[in-house]
């Protein structure tokens, strides 16, 4: 390279690759600084559109877990009542079972069918008042229940679940409704067939109920397991490799350190050709 005092072109050439070494350092740095390896589009185009994609899932399905959770909570709720009902069921059967004995007097009538229509009236309690959280009600007209309903439980909207006892709480509701006063030995085993009716309708309901429990329990599993994987192929796309980048960090800040004292030399060049006119 001829000596010039023109042009530098030594000092030129260094000066670029500064330039491109303090571009490397801010991105090492940035990286180090944020978290991630993507900070925008430049960084991988590819990577990023993929990141986006897996983010949105994950999204959705932490949050299908929430909904799934939910939905298993109010099925809970439902099932709940129905078990006390079921404990009403057993005592009503012993009374009309105990009703059903000519021992009886008119007085242990009256004594027998006034616990029998509280115990009834507690059921039609339940039925119209069973609710999870305020104003959403479950079996009483209009409530959830009385239709299918359908619970979101993934991130597409081909994941979702249609929980329909609709036909369960019709038969409680009448077999509720169908208990009378005991008053004698005939009404008695009436009572005893009508209780024995609710008992068979609300095992239904309750074996209708644990089914879709069990289902939404294996699909939050397996969203659990989905969302962790999501999470960690994401992981791989954005997250900053901190070793990789401390390392290139060091790195750049060598080369901008010797760039710096190489351009200084560079530099002086001109100077060193003005010698050669003494």
């Amino acid at each position: 390279m001829a000596l010039s005092i023109q042009s530098n072109a030594a000092a030129t050439v260094i000066r670029n690759q500064l330039n491109r070494t303090n571009e490397g350092l801010g991105v090492a740095l940035e990286r180090l600084g944020s978290g991630f390896r993507i900070n925008s589009a430049k960084d991988d185009a590819a990577g990023l559109q993929i990141a986006t994609r897996l983010n949105a899932q994950l999204v959705g399905q932490e949050t299908a877990m929430s909904n799934a959770a939910n939905a298993n909570s109010m099925l809970k709720t439902a099932e709940g009542a129905f078990d006390e009902m079921t404990n009403i069921g057993f005592r009503m059967k012993e009374l009309a079972t105990q009703a059903a004995n000519g021992t009886n007097s008119t007085s242990e009538y009256t004594a027998l069918s006034n616990e029998f229509i509280a115990l009834q009236d507690e059921l039609t309690n339940i039925m119209a008042n069973t609710a999870y959280g305020a104003g959403t009600n479950l079996f009483a007209a209009g409530g959830k229940f009385t239709a299918a309903v359908t619970f979101q439980i993934g991130a597409s909207t081909a994941e979702t679940l249609a929980v329909d006892i609709s036909a369960d709480i019709t038969a409680v509701d009448a077999s509720v409704a169908a208990f009378a006063a005991i008053t004698d030995f005939a009404t008695a085993q009436t009572a005893m067939t009508a209780v024995d009716t609710l008992l068979t309708d609300v095992g239904a309901a309750r074996a209708s109920l644990g089914s879709y429990m069990n289902r939404l329990d294996h699909t939050i599993n397996n969203l659990s397991n989905m969302a962790e994987n999501t999470d960690a192929a994401k992981g791989m796309l954005m997250d900053a490799d901190f070793a990789k980048e401390t390392s290139n960090m060091t790195k750049q800040q060598l080369l901008m350190n010797s760039g710096i004292s190489v351009l200084t030399t560079a530099n002086t060049t001109t100077q060193m050709v003005a010698q050669l006119l003494r």
